[in-house]
């Protein structure tokens, strides 16, 4: 903690390292700024959330200084508490856009990949589509069509689509199995 008396912030105190790297935590972030400027306005917004994915818009205002906003996306396949965890990566990322911790994070560390460049997803295989299709047919009489409208609202994707581990949690839950 901040010690009475004590002017600055000294993020060195906080960090911890991830992938070998310094890392300060999105809670560090925060003091940083409170105690810098506590009469920052902070803001979240849940911008969306279906299909088992949450997404956050964050904005932070400095009175008479800066503002940023951070936009954070969380699945729940990724992570159990992700409406939690979407909105501390837009409250981080916020705080990083302002300069607190930027330089202790990987929010805009691309290393020699243009931000711009396209993503490659592991996609579903031929195996896994067909699947999808036949046991959606077989077991439940819906159509393709059907079956579409439905990856669609539960993923936002059609089968073709999805990723592997998407692909094969359908499969799973048209078959009648729970994830665990």
């Amino acid at each position: 903690m901040i010690e009475k008396g004590e002017k600055s912030f000294r993020a060195s105190r906080y960090l911890t390292k991830l992938d070998g790297k310094d890392y300060l935590e999105v809670k560090w972030r925060l003091l940083w700024l409170r105690t810098e400027h506590p009469e920052a306005v902070i803001a979240t917004e849940l911008e969306k959330h279906e299909g088992g994915m949450a997404l956050f818009k964050a904005r932070i205002t400095i009175p008479d200084g800066g503002e940023a906003t951070g936009w954070g996306s969380e699945t729940v396949s990724d992570f159990g508490e992700y409406i939690e965890k979407a909105e501390t990566k837009a409250l981080g990322r916020a705080c990083a856009a302002l300069g607190y911790g930027t330089q202790f994070c990987s929010d805009f560390d691309f290393h020699d990949k243009p931000v711009d460049a396209p993503v490659k997803r592991s996609v579903a295989t031929a195996a896994q589509v067909k699947a999808i299709y036949a046991i959606a047919q077989e077991e439940h009489g819906l159509t393709e069509e059907v079956m579409n409208e439905h990856a669609k609202k539960e993923y936002g994707r059609t089968p073709v689509e999805l990723t592997k581990l998407e692909a094969s949690q359908l499969i799973d839950r048209l078959k009648g199995k729970r994830n665990r």
